[in-house]
């Protein structure tokens, strides 16, 4: 989940239920005071009652209101506790109203019970006021505010939608360049366009850390190549050596097995840095001409170059090759079709299988091998290789760097007990 929809859920449920708990509260805050205003007209009325028996040392006249009922009733002294109750208030047909009734209607009331002493007797007092417009006072208000809270939040939602996208629009822009970023390529991080002192802080680490990781990696790809380079001569040296070596005597039996194994060695030093060579003119590069290649011809060529390994390793080799031309370097062709090949038939095991599928949009190579896939994290980095193997542990890093540079992708794959290597022309 993205951050800024995870931030708009958190703010939008913590707001949600803030609201709806407030609101319950400003309900009964609101219900509590309209009640309170009406206990105060009780008492009003009952005040009213008491100062006309003391006056008149009798009754009032018993009289009903639009909103308003007293009545008295005979009580022995004593008897009667005063207090306010929640009650019902009954309406007269044709009462004027302002809801019309045909028939008694009960509804809502607030009632105040007291009592009074008149004409020396001991009388209850019932006075019971509609609370009708007061609950629908409060049903307007509560109304209202529920409508206040929705358009609060969908102010809200609307708002974070759109200022905090806005907001984190440097950061999104700083991950674009990141995804971009290619340690070999000259181009810089850009400086952001922010005011946001985090996003500052941000971009000049990102930018720092570029300024490093580019730096470092460029005097790694220097020591590379004019180590390479110096190592050409004394490796020239020592091979020529061998050879007039091996041509100016007869040797022993263990003379003659350690020259070889000194040999082959210097062979397998040779390759190396031959092939570090090449990977430092393709990531700078420096690999020039290029022509239009018939991949199916080329493939045709290597295979008939391969034929006595095929034979030795009673490798069963099947192809479906059709025509595909591409435009590229032909040494470079050459040198990723050779080092497919080779993985496919060095990694194979004896009287296993090789199928080739050419087609216009890709090349596969499947071969048959160890019964598990191999992990794809380390299978194209440097010097990665098995415990068997007799490669230099750079083949398949030099291929994927020529399909890069050529445009293609290299992609592996383990299926059907197959390992699958494809190259996606992507054109």
């Amino acid at each position: 989940m993205k951050l800024l929809a995870r931030y708009n859920r958190v703010t939008l449920i913590t707001t949600i239920v803030v609201m709806l708990v407030t609101g319950v509260i400003y309900y009964f805050a609101i219900h509590l005071i309209l009640i309170n205003d009406v206990d105060k007209d009780l008492e009003v009325e009952e005040n009213e009652i008491f100062e006309y028996a003391r006056q008149n040392n009798s009754l009032p006249q018993v009289f009903e209101s639009n909103d308003q009922q007293i009545s008295f009733f005979d009580a022995t002294p004593g008897s009667v506790q005063r207090h306010y109750l929640d009650t019902l208030y009954k309406t007269e047909p044709g009462s004027g109203r302002r809801r019309h009734h045909h028939h008694e209607h009960y509804e809502s009331g607030r009632g105040l019970i007291t009592y009074v002493t008149a004409g020396g007797k001991y009388h209850g007092v019932l006075i019971v006021k509609s609370t009708v417009e007061t609950e629908d006072l409060v049903k307007i208000i509560f109304i209202i505010t529920i409508a206040v809270i929705l358009l609060l939040l969908l102010t809200l939602f609307v708002t974070n939608r759109l200022l905090l996208t806005r907001l984190w629009q440097p950061f999104h822009n700083l991950l674009k360049e990141l995804r971009l970023f290619n340690v070999a390529d000259t181009k810089e991080i850009p400086e952001l366009d922010t005011t946001i002192d985090e996003f500052k802080e941000l971009n000049q680490a990102v930018v720092s850390m570029s300024s490093r990781v580019k730096s470092d990696y460029k005097d790694l790809k220097t020591f590379t190549e004019n180590a390479s380079h110096e190592l050409l001569t004394p490796i020239a040296v020592i091979n020529s050596k061998l050879d007039t070596l091996l041509q100016t005597d007869n040797f022993s039996q263990q003379q003659s097995k350690l020259l070889n194994d000194l040999y082959t060695a210097v062979s397998k030093l040779t390759r190396l840095n031959q092939s570090l060579l090449l990977l430092v003119k393709i990531e700078n590069h420096l690999v020039e001409g290029n022509v239009t290649i018939n991949l199916r011809a080329v493939i045709d060529e290597l295979i008939i170059q391969f034929e006595e390994i095929f034979l030795d390793k009673q490798l069963k080799v099947s192809c479906d090759l059709k025509d595909k031309e591409v435009t590229a370097n032909p040494y470079l062709i050459d040198v990723l079709l050779n080092n497919l090949l080779s993985n496919a038939i060095r990694h194979n095991n004896t009287g296993g299988e090789i199928k080739i599928r050419l087609t216009i949009e890709q090349l596969s190579i499947k071969n048959t091998g160890e019964n598990e896939a191999i992990q794809k994290d380390h299978l194209f980095k440097r010097f990665q290789k098995s415990s068997s193997s007799e490669g230099s542990g750079l083949g398949l890093t030099i291929s994927r760097e020529i399909c890069e540079n050529l445009g293609f992708s290299l992609v592996y794959d383990f299926a059907d007990n197959y390992h699958i290597f494809t190259v996606k022309f992507n054109s």
